[in-house]
Order: structure tokens, then sequence, then C-alpha cells
């Protein structure tokens, strides 16, 4: 874990900014599509802390945007060189454009200045979307990752963030996986390596501390 003073300093809200990534009612909602890792987001409150930290970023000016992974209703330009992409084809919920299923799911809420990145194809929700052009035009250089899957999407855009020069930092646990136990595997083997892992708690302590002292 870093120290207080290093976190507060990639943290700074004028340079961060928050992704959330595929928390949309389409995955973890009441509704989802993959019901396993609904239960997971909810029941181990990483949907609840994603939540604290939109609100939190919002009231210390950190940019947030919300990353949605959907498809179009024909499939037009969606991935099938993956048994992933082929298994969510089949699934009773789809994630359609324009559709209950890709909207952001409570409890977070978003504000008139969050940005919604949406995208068609791929993995990741930086790769190939307007992610990176969008924080280099808000001078953001740290980006703060949370959501789900600690599977697939979480793994690929710390990555990616990291190859384009970002800071990465991860609430571990604003992060949810399946099975349960696989969420830590992760994050003391592969994002502990590229990414500074942290807490929820401990993110909102540095963007509230400047209001506090200048209250």
């Amino acid at each position: 874990m870093p120290s207080r003073e290093q976190l507060a300093e990639h943290l700074d809200p004028a340079i961060t900014a928050l992704l959330t990534v595929e928390c949309q009612q389409g995955v973890v909602g009441p509704d989802s599509a993959l019901p396993e890792l609904a239960d997971e987001a909810r029941g181990s409150g990483a949907l609840r802390h994603v939540a604290r930290l939109v609100a939190a970023a919002h009231e210390a000016g950190a940019q947030v945007l919300h990353a949605v992974a959907e498809r179009r209703p024909d499939g037009r330009g969606a991935n099938r060189n993956a048994r992933l992409f082929r298994a969510a084809g089949r699934l009773p919920v789809q994630q359609h454009c324009g559709t209950t299923a890709v909207r952001i799911a409570a409890p977070i809420e978003v504000a008139d200045e969050d940005i919604v990145v949406r995208r068609l194809h791929g993995l990741s929700p930086i790769a190939g979307t307007d992610v990176d052009a969008l924080l280099r035009n808000l001078g953001c250089r740290t980006l703060v990752v949370a959501g789900v899957s600690a599977n697939v999407a979480i793994p690929n855009a710390v990555f990616d963030a990291v190859n384009l020069g970002y800071t990465a930092v991860v609430p571990s646990d604003a992060i949810a996986g399946v099975p349960a136990d696989y969420t830590p595997a992760m994050i003391r083997n592969t994002l502990a390596l590229v990414a500074t892992v942290t807490t929820t708690q401990d993110v909102l302590g540095c963007w509230q501390s400047p209001r506090r002292a200048g209250s």
C-alpha cells in the first residue's frame, strides 16, 4: 500500500479520473445476464463502494467516466473470435444499445458532467474507445478503475491505462469477479504489480481532505 502522502499526490482531483467499468443494469443489476457476477458485485459491497467513489469524485471535482459494453441488435461490428463473445450472444439478457440493460445501475448516480463511453466490440473499456483521448483532453494523469469484472475487463483497463502512461489506481474493495476468491488472487498476483492498490476509504479520504482543509 502507498503512503497517504503518495496516494494523495496521485489522486489530485485536477489530474484524476474515475472509470466505472460495466456497472450497467444488464451486468450488475437485478435482471443481470450474469447473475453470479451480479450477486458477487452486490453481495461483496463492491457496487456500493463504486457508488461511494462516484459520489466523492463528484464532490471533489474529479472527472467520472462510465464504460459501458453494448451491442447492436443485429450484432454488426461485435466480436465472434472468442468463446466469451459467442456465449454472450446466447444469454437471455442482451446488452442492446438503448435498452435498460445498458443503463448505469443503482445505486450509482450519473451526473450531468459525467461521460458515458460505449463500446460495441472487444474486451477493453479503453482500447478502441474514446477514453484515452478524453482523458488527455481533460488533463488527467491518474485513472481510478472500479467495477467488473476482475476476470476480464478490469485487468484489461488497468493494463491499457499503464501502457498509455497513466497511473492506475485500483480500490480493491470496489471491483468484483467470479468466483469470489479469484478477485483477491488477481489483485495480489497481477494488478498489484502494475497498479497502485488501495481501498475505497483511502481514496475517499484523499478526495475529502482538501474540502475539510478549506472549510
